[in-house]
């Protein structure tokens, strides 16, 4: 078998909920990843550091560098947005969010398959990441709100939409959510967050986190490969993350999300987006080594009408590692 289903609420004992708190801690763990990566391929960034050093963050992310890129661009009212539209304008629309810091691209074996299952699609880069701007602000919650917000009246997409969110996407998601329940039909969290708020953090980690990023450069390429369950099938996948990381400001707003989206309480958003009358997916691999498979359950739990897919033979990135399994539940949930 390669799924297994656990329909709509699973009553977990107090025994469970005393997990709470060690899973809570996954959100320092998590969105302070790229400051151990280092510690993956140490002998690699000793050899290659210098070189790396040479190729991060050289550039303005301007029009001449958006050439190179796929999809279109829209101007918000903190920047320019990079987002790809496609399928028919009267179709339901889909809005897919990636995570902490791998943009779009994250969804390429996800965008397609749903295009040509009738759906109208939408992946973006995320503030600061990909070829979408990096304004010189706090990234907070209320700045992914806004933005995918403000994206959606651009377009004028006007219809309630599904929304499907990978890891911090999945936090962007419910807060969304939370925040304009009107405008969300389903709901789809793939192996999300699931965070309490964390303690605020000194001033001054911006810079030395900025510096001990770019000092570490050389192995955050390669360290995104730890997502996967079974790393030796996707070799290509660091050099797709570098070219990002030649504009200036990429680091910075990494550190600024560390910093200030963690500070909301996600696991209050999920009980009361909870609550509302919505149909809602949660997907997770059982192999995940970022955000353990019993996350799962505390995702559920506060989301009771949802249900629970568990993909074997996959990580953190369990909808690109098995879209062949992964794809079908989708579309199968978003068609009901």
């Amino acid at each position: 078998m390669n799924i297994s289903h656990e329909s709509k609420t699973n009553r977990w004992g107090t025994n469970a909920m005393r997990m709470v708190s060690t899973f809570f801690s996954i959100t320092v763990i998590f969105c302070t990843f790229v400051f151990s990566v280092v510690h993956q391929d140490e002998k690699n960034s000793s050899e290659n550091g210098n070189n790396n050093q040479d190729k991060i963050e050289i550039a303005e992310l301007n029009d001449e560098a958006r050439l190179q890129a796929p999809g279109a661009f829209v101007d918000l009212p903190s920047g320019k947005v990079h987002y790809e539209l496609a399928g028919n304008s009267e179709a339901q629309t889909v809005v897919l969010i990636h995570g902490y810091s791998v943009p779009y691209y994250l969804w390429d074996n996800t965008f397609t398959p749903l295009v040509e299952a009738g759906f109208r699609v939408l992946r973006y880069d995320l503030y600061g990441r990909g070829y979408s701007d990096r304004p010189n602000v706090n990234y907070d919650i209320n700045l992914y709100i806004q933005q995918l917000n403000s994206l959606l009246a651009a377009l004028d997409i006007i219809q309630p939409v599904d929304l499907a969110g990978v890891s911090m996407g999945g936090s962007i998601a419910v807060a969304f959510t939370d925040r304009h329940p009107e405008k969300v039909r389903k709901l789809i969290f793939i192996d999300t967050e699931f965070t309490s708020g964390v303690a605020p953090y000194s001033p001054d980690f911006l810079t030395t986190g900025v510096r001990q990023m770019r000092e570490q450069a050389a192995s955050m390429a390669q360290g995104q490969l730890g997502d996967f369950y079974k790393p030796e099938k996707f070799s290509g996948w660091p050099d797709r993350y570098k070219p990002q990381m030649r504009f200036n400001g990429f680091f910075r707003a990494l550190v600024s999300t560390t910093m200030y989206f963690y500070l909301a309480d996600y696991t209050k958003m999920y009980e009361r987006v909870g609550k509302q009358d919505r149909d809602i997916l949660i997907i997770w691999g059982r192999e995940d080594s970022n955000i353990p498979v019993e996350v799962s359950k505390l995702v559920q739990k506060a989301l009771p009408k949802s249900q629970l897919v568990i993909v074997d033979e996959a990580g953190h990135l369990s909808h690109y590692e098995r879209p062949e399994i992964v794809n079908p539940v989708i579309i199968d949930f978003l068609k009901k």
